[in-house]
Formats: structure tokens, sequence, C-alpha cells
């Protein structure tokens, strides 16, 4: 993928050091710093032009997002975006985002473990040719280095509208032994689903009335004991249900 950006760019970007990054380095198991709080830290990798992280930002200020991507034209169009977002409700610079220039393959460099909360994969390049199946963002080698670096809250949360990426990405997360939850092979199937944040790809393909794949990963110890109990807690429900039910058909007999 190559982008033709702007004449000065890389200057634009530089002049922005309280949104954007250009060396995560540096930041390394300081991001609470940078941000100035202890507020969770949720990534979306891949982010594109930023609509998704600009707005998951704008409508949860009790978190903090960082948003990564690898070009430079893509951190401008996602700084331009956010500002817009924010500037209407009369906020020059978003306090809770990052945007952060790097490549996902040496995410490890870029935060410490358990310094993040929440991963967001959306619509990441499903990389079709087998040969190229390891840069996929839900392969087992990346599923690994993400459990390393997600507190014990962590989850990741992934949409594709690739069937053969969703399959390939089902079996990875079983590879690793994660626990899924929420999974959908159609999610907009009875219209959008206005509790989510739409991507920029997202829009378009509700428009054409392609599907949508999602799931959401378990992998915190916290969290992944909160869905087990909520689990455990649904079924003695429903057995208590069923077993009043069947009290009432007998009587009903009777």
């Amino acid at each position: 993928m190559r982008l033709r950006g702007r004449k000065g760019i890389r200057e634009s970007l530089e002049a922005q050091p309280e949104l954007v990054v250009l060396d995560a380095k540096p930041l390394k198991g300081k991001w609470r710093e940078f941000f100035g709080n202890d507020k969770p830290i949720h990534v979306e990798l891949g982010m594109g032009k930023g609509r998704f992280i600009s707005n998951m930002s704008f409508r949860n200020p009790d978190n903090n997002y960082i948003g990564v991507d690898m070009y430079d034209e893509l951190i401008r169009r996602a700084s331009d975006k956010a500002r817009n977002i924010w500037e209407e409700s009369g906020v020059e610079e978003p306090p809770n985002l990052a945007l952060l220039r790097a490549n996902i393959e040496h995410i490890e460099e870029m935060f410490e473990p358990g310094e993040i909360e929440r991963i967001y994969l959306n619509f990441s390049d499903p990389w079709p040719k087998s040969k190229h199946a390891r840069r996929r963002l839900t392969h087992p080698r990346f599923l690994r280095k993400y459990g390393q670096l997600l507190n014990d809250r962590g989850e990741i949360h992934f949409k594709t509208d690739s069937e053969s990426l969703f399959e390939f990405s089902l079996n990875s997360f079983a590879e690793v032994e994660l626990q899924l939850r929420n999974i959908s092979l159609n999610l907009h199937k009875n219209g959008p689903r206005e509790d989510l944040v739409f991507t920029e790809y997202e829009m378009k393909f509700m428009e054409k009335g392609q599907p949508i794949f999602r799931l959401e990963a378990v992998i915190g110890e916290s969290v992944l004991r909160e869905y087990r109990e909520s689990k455990l807690e649904n079924t003695r429900r429903e057995e208590a249900e069923a077993e009043a039910a069947g009290q009432d058909e007998d009587e009903s007999a009777e």
C-alpha cells in the first residue's frame, strides 16, 4: 500500500507532539505519563483514516485511546479527523487520544506487559495468499504477543468483512486457547448496531449489504473470571426457570 502524502507532511506531524507520536520506544511503559492519568488504554492496530479510534475517544472519555498505523499520510488524515470531531464540542486537542506511527510487527517495543486493556483489530489486511499467513494480525504469533501486553482485564475485539480471514482467525484463537464470546457471522443483519462505532470500511460494506464478521476474545484473568461466573449464573437461572415451568405443567395436569 502506497500513499502519496502532502508536501511537508512529516513536519506537520512533528508539530503535533500532544497528539502524534512518531517514536513509541521512549514511551514504552510510560503511556500513562503521556496521557497524564491512570485510565485504561485501548489500542486500535491498523487504524486507517482514524474514524473509529477518533469517535471512540470522543464517546468514551473514561478511557485513553491509541491508534496505530505505519503511514504518515494516514496519521495526518487521522489527526485532522480527530480534531474535527472534538472541535464540534469546543475542544481543540483530543485529551485522551494518541496517534502512533509504528509497524505493528514490533508491538512489543511499544508497550510494557500489562500496559494496555483492549486491542481492536478492524478490517485488517486479510493477506489472502497462504505464504503470507504469518502477516495476518490474528496469526497465533501476534495473538501471543497481544496476550503478553494485555492486563488482567484484557480483551481483543475483532471485525472483518473477509470470511476466509474470520475462519483463519477462529482457528488461531483456538490454537492459543482463548475464550471467545459475542461471535457474529452477520453483525448488522437486523440493522446497524448503533451501540458500536463504525469504521470507514464498515460503512461502505454495510451500504453494499455485505456481512460483517465479529468476535471478542477474553484474555485477562479478571474479565475471564467474570465471564465464567456470568455463564454459570445464566445456567443456574435457566435451570431454575425450566424447573419452575415443569412444576406448573404438572400442577395443570392434575
